[in-house]
């Protein structure tokens, strides 16, 4: 049988959802809780792999088990053998033809800016902080030259393995909410470090030091060279991955919000 869950994590303690030889990840404290439920190993296939430090309100990842159990002890079963900054807040039995990466249509992400005269203690895994004004406006005029099927090679990092660079940003948008600035992104895929970086070239334009001129250029020249500096990953969510309706997975997803 497959199953597809569901996964909300904080990433702050953990050197991404991929799991390595040489540090704690996601994928290894989930495959090790779910295997201690199956009494046999598990391996996990996610819709994105996230950075060390990036958190999730909806990863979505899928495994196969000969197992019987029922969703709920699946679900209640692994969460008690799961750190407090990982849960499994769903999990369903899907179809052979299911995949958690190669099955979803779209992705959403967003990128939390504090922008105040100090950093905060209690936020200071949860947000990005930028001491500067910053001019959320200009920002997100300047994202909306982003939208369509584009090569996004000016933000793509170097240790980027996909064969291509095209992708189809469908929303993104900057908006304030006092001292917090909210970046929303959702696109068909996403490059490595694709988020961060065209937060990092958009906070370049808040703080005033480029324009809407050299957005474009920069853009355009398809130069990760000519962009700025990667965005730090603290501020980074996973909100959703979107799949066809004929899965039937369920759709329900927080967003983060910081007070």
């Amino acid at each position: 049988m497959k199953y597809a869950l569901g996964v909300e994590y904080s990433g702050t303690a953990y050197c991404g959802w991929q799991r390595q030889p040489h540090c704690e990840s996601i994928q290894q404290n989930l495959e090790t809780a779910l295997g201690f439920v199956a009494d046999h190993p598990v391996d996990l296939v996610c819709a994105g792999r996230t950075d060390a430090g990036v958190h999730a309100f909806g990863q979505v990842a899928h495994f196969e088990s000969s197992a019987e159990r029922s969703q709920r002890a699946w679900l209640l079963g692994a969460n008690c053998r799961l750190p407090r900054d990982i849960r499994l807040q769903w999990v369903t039995p899907v179809t052979d033809d299911f995949h958690a990466r190669f099955s979803a249509t779209a992705r959403a992400y967003r990128y939390i800016i504090l922008n105040a005269e100090v950093p905060s203690a209690i936020f200071q895994d949860r947000a990005s902080w930028e001491f500067r004004p910053l001019d959320h406006e200009a920002m997100h005029e300047c994202a909306q030259m982003l939208v369509g099927e584009h090569d996004f090679s000016s933000f793509r990092a170097v240790g980027c393995q996909a064969k291509s660079a095209h992708r189809d940003l469908q929303e993104i948008s900057v908006v304030r909410e006092n001292q917090l600035l909210y970046l929303d992104i959702k696109a068909n895929a996403f490059l490595y470090h694709m988020v961060r970086n065209i937060a990092g070239s958009l906070i370049a334009v808040g703080k005033g030091e480029q324009d809407q001129a050299w957005f474009r250029q920069m853009f355009e020249a398809r130069d990760r060279n000519l962009a700025d500096v990667t965005a730090p990953a603290a501020g980074l969510y996973l909100l959703k991955v979107w799949y066809e309706p004929r899965f039937k997975l369920p759709t329900a997803t927080r967003k983060p919000v910081l007070f």
